[in-house]
Order: C-alpha cells, then structure tokens, then sequence
C-alpha cells in the first residue's frame, strides 16, 4: 500500500495540491480552480486528482487563508461580546495610535457592534482576587440579547482574568446551558497574558472566526473521512507550524496567516537547502 504525505494551500483563484509518495520516492502536484463559497469541494477535487485512495493518505497539512480572508474582507460571523462593566469600548479605544498624528477623527471600525457588545457587573483585580463575583443573572440576560440579535459566536472579555479565570469559567458555563453555542471564545483561555486590549481584541477576532473557519475545517474532515482517510490532519498557524484540526477549530484566530505562513516556510527550506543562508 502507497504511504503519501499531502500538502494543500487554498487559495483566491486556485487549489494547489502537493503530493510525496514517500513508498514510490515519487513527488506530484496538481492544481484546481478554487471553489466558492464552500471550498472543501476543491480542495478534495485537487487530492482525488492524485490520490484516488484515500486511505493511501498518511498526512494531510493545509494552509488556509479562509481565515485570512474572513478578516480581510469582513466576511466572519456576527459576534457578541459579554464583558466587564466599563469596559464596553476597550474594542473600539484601542491603544488610541492615531494613523494621522493631529487628527481628531479615524474610521476604525471593531468587528463587533458596540448594540452587541453587553456589560455585566464582575471584577477581578491584577492579582487574581475577585474583588466582584461575577453576576449570572446578567450573563444569562445578556446571552439571550445576544442570542435574538442574531450573533453566531461570543467573546467573554472580563477584566484581568489572565490572573484568575474564575468569573470567566462561571460565565461560559452559564450562557452555554441558556444558550447551546459552542462558538463561545473566553479571553483567559484565548491569550492569558495581561493588557486588556491585546487579549480583548485576540479573543473578539478568534469569536468572529470561529463559525466560519470550524465549519469549513469541519466539512474537510468529514468528507476525507467519508472517503476512507484515517491519516493526521493538520492546519498550519500562523507562525509556521502545524496544530490539530480539533484545535484549529477552537482557536481559528491562530490561522489568520495560515496560507502565507507556509509558503514563507516551504521557501526558507528551500533556499537553506540550496546553499543561501540569508533570504
């Protein structure tokens, strides 16, 4: 039986599939024309090109751009965000950089509504003491708001929760048992590190990605299953290396330069191999 190693990057125009038998000692390529807007269909058309065995397939890496371009294009799902009280507009302040250094006006716009961003009373201080146990009652009211406006995923940004995640955990489990979405993204699990805006709007991005980016990984998965692949696959991140798809669906925001990722990769080897140290 073949033992073959499949790369897949997806991109705008086209599939490009590369395919190493590693029993044979034998390379191929094929390319496909992208298909929109599920792009499952192509990826799997470009493999069966080459592989019409599924099941000869050992590994399976795929550097994607649907992130990249959920982002670029503001395609990613309708988002909510549960947050500590006061702290609605960390999202939309930023870090206050000014692209014009005198101007009092920007067009910077937050993936997620300022109607769809919802304050709870909670407070937990830099050194993890809960100085305010987080209100459930509210987190269940504000789910529901969530929930009828339409948002398909949630971020849960409390303060300093990188120090303690005790008020985050208790949110999330509450709005899951009053609202069954399991595109629920937690700030302290997302990026615990300290820095309020970093860790919100990492955690906002990977909510916004997540229906997206889990439903296509999703359907990849199933359809190389339907068609007898029992193999490892993985999905390049955005520096370079690879994670597990159950991964990549829970922390998406880790792909938002898959595709690019591995093409700087693949040409760093390449050059190394050729002789030339410094590219």
């Amino acid at each position: 039986m073949s033992s073959c190693m499949i790369g897949v990057d997806v991109g705008g125009t086209f599939t490009d599939v590369f395919v190493l038998n590693e029993a044979e000692g034998t390379a191929s390529v094929a390319k496909v024309p992208t298909t929109r807007p599920d792009q499952s269909d192509g990826f799997l058309d470009g493999i069966r090109r080459e592989v019409s065995d599924l099941s000869e397939i050992t590994v399976v890496v795929h550097g994607t751009t649907a992130g990249t371009n959920a982002l670029l294009e503001r395609k990613g799902a309708k988002t909510g965000v549960i947050c500590t009280q006061g702290l609605r507009d960390v999202l939309e302040m930023r870090r206050r950089d000014r692209p014009r250094t005198w101007g009092l006006r920007g067009d910077f716009e937050p993936v997620v509504d300022r109607s769809n961003r919802l304050e709870v009373p909670e407070r937990t201080l830099a050194d993890g003491t809960v100085r305010t146990p987080i209100d459930l009652d509210a987190v269940r009211a504000a789910a529901k708001i969530l929930q009828a406006n339409g948002c398909k995923g949630v971020a849960i940004l409390f303060a300093n929760s990188y120090a303690n995640t005790e008020n985050e955990d208790a949110a999330v489990a509450v709005l899951r048992e009053v609202w069954h979405n399991e595109h629920v993204s937690a700030s302290s699990e997302i990026l615990p590190e300290i820095r309020e805006f970093e860790r919100f709007s990492t955690t906002a991005l990977n909510a916004y990605l997540q229906p997206e980016v889990s439903g296509y990984l999703g359907r990849l998965e199933n359809a190389l299953k339907a068609g007898g692949f029992d193999g490892e696959f993985m999905i390049v991140q955005s520096n370079g290396g690879v994670m597990a798809v159950d991964t990549a669906c829970r922390l998406p925001v880790r792909t938002a330069l898959s595709g690019p990722a591995a093409g700087v990769i693949a040409a760093a080897y390449i050059a190394e191999s050729a002789g030339f140290e410094n590219v």
